[in-house]
């Protein structure tokens, strides 16, 4: 028995075999939408052997498994990102569970810079596509030829323009962009910023391009949203920080959990 199955049994025994529609993988901002799921059974990463720590200030380390409007999830209430230990598969055996649980779709969250001047702080960019500007892969080392994923839908349309219309219905502006995939932990400079202008990027961050690129080898739908919580270095005079990334998070959680909540009720 592979450890996914292993684990994904052990979760079953607690949660029930019921399996989740959605998994949530939660960036910085919306951990405490893991502690509103109806009938919900909570695991640390701790009791999950393989797990990762998943430890950024502003993450919650535990798997979530229950209701939320209705709706079967299973919710990650934090990421472990490639800066931690230098391994872009950080998230795979978590991705493996999940698939092995039965799930067939897969919603990322994360906090973003913007590059595009149109979008703001405080507000939500849909990801249409990214640019893995990490220079890695989390499929390296893989030995079978499902190494070799298309990434020409990487962004599911359908859950895409779901996600559009529940924005809409909320009265949130939900517009579309390419995110970038920088390593991290370092902020970026605007000479990076400037590069990434160029090369098409609207936002920037240090997450959710492994997931996406694991969610797919694993046969998984996906789709992304990021919260805009600053300018990219040298596009205006605010202080970039992780203590500013975490202040500025809340702001478009508060609007991201309302799209993520009527979404999850149609």
């Amino acid at each position: 028995m592979s450890k996914s199955v292993e684990l994904a049994a052990r979760i079953k025994s607690s949660a029930g075999d019921e399996a989740p529609e959605y998994g949530l993988i939660l960036g910085s901002g919306l951990g405490h939408l893991s502690g509103t799921i109806e009938d919900g059974v909570a695991i640390p990463y701790d009791d999950l052997p393989g797990f990762p720590h998943a430890g950024v200030s502003g993450h919650v380390p535990k798997l979530v498994v229950g209701d939320l409007e209705g709706t079967r999830v299973a919710v990650f209430g934090g990421r472990s990102h490639y800066y931690e230990s230098g391994k872009a598969d950080a998230m795979r055996l978590p991705l493996e569970v999940l698939a092995a649980l039965g799930t067939e779709k897969l919603i990322l969250t994360n906090a973003a810079g913007a590059v595009n001047e149109n979008l703001a702080p405080g507000g939500l960019m849909l990801l249409n596509d990214h640019i893995a500007f990490a220079g890695t892969n989390p499929l390296i080392g893989e030995a079978t030829d499902a190494r070799f994923v298309p990434m020409t839908d990487a962004h599911d349309v359908e859950m895409r323009a779901a996600l559009k219309a529940a924005a809409k219905e909320e009265g949130v502006e939900l517009p579309e962009g390419v995110y970038g995939w920088f390593s991290g932990p370092s902020f970026e400079t605007p000479a990076e910023i400037r590069a990434a202008r160029v090369l098409g990027m609207d936002a920037v961050g240090m997450s959710t391009v492994p997931e996406i690129i694991l969610g797919r080898f694993l046969g998984l739908r996906c789709a992304a949203i990021s919260v805009i919580t600053n300018m990219g270095a040298g596009m205006s005079e605010e202080s970039i920080s992780h203590d500013h990334t975490k202040q500025m998070a809340p702001l478009g959680a508060a609007k991201l959990e309302n799209v993520l909540r009527r979404f999850l009720r149609t």
